[in-house]
């Protein structure tokens, strides 16, 4: 059984995973198999320092784990590592202790909040010959999975339309505090190979833009006015496929792949993947800076 360590609790994925890989306070049909979380570390929260104390209550209590006063002291008890923080720009700095000690990383969206960040963060896994991973929960929606699964009948993906609600943070700036759903949600349709973006935006949306360096055209709708949701419409070869994307099951399926690459010591995802949308997300604001200008990525 694999031993897992959380490492901040500023999020809610920090007792929802654990509830699903030790098999407790969920229904059985969101239980994950093959690792269970051991620790956990709250270290001061960057991002929302109000939301930890509740978290690490549940945590600590009816889920009856450990903590650790700073994450260098899960070395040792641990097999494997999830960095859980919101706050994209810390997450060099909290994953790099357990690159450096060769244990197995996953890194919630956002991965980083720069290139820079997350150049060093891929070639310091790099070096290390230890598997890092991240993307959001989106990723592997089984609306996304049927997608793919039913390419036979509906043909190539030639354009997608994406969208996820976009709140802002003043630590993760434009796409990078939540709409990086929406930006995973078209990579996983489209696939990488995004060349340049443009985005536009109003108080209550952004509209991202790209241009795939084979001529595909993808958008990302970030939204924070009306109604919000999470889906994509690929527009494929032979038919127009349309979903809204059901969140009840995401947080077990994308468990299933971080447990595989635990396991496996190998991603499921390629971190040049998810260095391109970091590039996309980081072009989108510099886009947005020169009133919707194309912005190439650059990584």
């Amino acid at each position: 059984m694999i031993r897992i360590g959380i490492v901040d609790f500023d999020s809610s994925h920090t007792v929802e995973f654990t509830k699903r890989l030790n098999h407790k306070g969920v229904a059985e049909d969101q239980w994950v198999d093959g690792a269970q979380v051991v620790v956990g570390c709250a270290p001061p929260s960057t991002y929302d320092p109000k939301r930890v104390d509740g978290f690490v209550k549940t945590f600590t209590g009816p889920l009856g784990l450990p903590m650790v006063d700073k994450p260098e002291d899960m070395i040792g008890k641990i097999d494997a590592v999830c960095i859980e923080g919101n706050d994209g720009s810390m997450h060099l700095e909290r994953a790099r202790p357990f690159l450096e000690a060769g244990i197995p990383t996953f890194i919630d969206k956002p991965f980083t909040c720069s290139v820079k960040d997350a150049q060093a963060l891929i070639a310091l896994a790099e070096r290390k010959k230890t598997p890092i991973f991240s993307c959001s929960s989106l990723r592997y929606a089984p609306e996304i999975i049927a997608l793919h699964a039913s390419a036979g009948k509906n043909g190539k993906v030639v354009g997608c339309d994406a969208y996820s609600p976009g709140t802002q943070h003043p630590r993760n700036p434009g796409l990078f505090n939540y709409g990086v759903h929406g930006v995973e949600t078209l990579y996983a349709v489209m696939g990488p190979g995004c060349v340049s973006v443009t985005q536009i935006s109003q108080p209550g949306v952004d509209v991202v833009t790209g241009r795939w360096k084979d001529g595909r055209i993808g958008t990302v709708r970030a939204t924070r006015e009306g109604t919000h949701s999470y889906g994509f419409t690929a527009f494929c070869e032979k038919n127009v496929v349309p979903a809204v994307i059901n969140a009840g099951n995401i947080y077990r399926e994308l468990l299933k792949q971080i447990v595989q690459t635990f396991e496996t010591r190998k991603a499921p995802l390629d971190p040049r993947e998810t260095l391109e949308i970091t590039a996309f997300m980081e072009a989108a604001i510099h886009s947005g800076e020169h009133d919707g200008a194309a912005v190439p990525l650059q990584f």
